[in-house]
């Protein structure tokens, strides 16, 4: 996986962003995810448009290309390339700190464009709940030293490549096992906090330089 450059105005002068290999102008930019034929991937959008959906994220499919959502249960998504739409719904909504799992027949790229957010950005983890999470800014790092994720005792973070790694949050020692995850620029994790924990908001204050 990795984050290219988009430039909108050289007049504005070059940023680099604090986000791994992501670079910007007037603090927007675009990254890439190679998908294989028939292989499942998580994903995210972690670049803000002005309109999130489906239809508008991902225009092109490819066709009969694949999209789960989880929320306790999933909803399914299938692009129709005889009517170039998402079915059953293109309004459907992928927003940076989201995730979905992807499917594609045929091998692909997935283009995502927008605008790095910045300032005080709040990420709901919901306690006690299995909910499908990414970073809101296109950076990779390890989730909690890089990231900022608030883990607590017994929190569990999985991560998927065709099958699961878990992870728990060792509160004794203070450190994730068997060891910290790193998440990559657009890949999306299953996250449970811990029923009883209380950091139940993953808060970043990020701001490019």
């Amino acid at each position: 996986m990795k984050a290219l450059v988009c430039a909108a105005a050289l007049a504005a002068g070059l940023a680099t962003a604090a986000a791994q290999n992501v670079y910007s102008l007037n603090v927007v930019g675009y990254y890439n995810i190679p998908v294989a034929a028939g292989q499942m991937v998580t994903i995210a959008n972690q670049l803000n448009t002005t309109n999130n959906t489906l239809a508008a994220l991902l225009p092109d499919g490819p066709p009969a290309a694949n999209l789960f959502k989880y929320a306790g249960g999933y909803s399914a998504y299938v692009f129709d390339d005889l009517d170039m739409e998402w079915q059953p719904n293109g309004d459907a909504t992928l927003n940076p700190g989201e995730g979905a799992f992807f499917l594609s027949p045929v091998a692909t790229t997935l283009t995502f464009v927008g605008e790095v957010l910045q300032g005080n950005l709040q990420n709901t983890l919901p306690v006690g709940v299995l909910a499908l999470r990414s970073s809101m800014v296109p950076q990779a790092g390890l989730i909690s030293t890089d990231l900022g994720l608030p883990a607590e005792a017994a929190d569990n973070l999985f991560l998927y490549s065709g099958g699961y790694v878990a992870y728990v949050f060792d509160d004794l020692d203070m450190e994730w096992q068997p060891s910290e995850p790193t998440v990559a620029v657009g890949q999306a994790f299953f996250y449970l906090k811990a029923a009883g924990n209380v950091s139940s908001t993953w808060t970043r204050n990020f701001t490019v330089q």
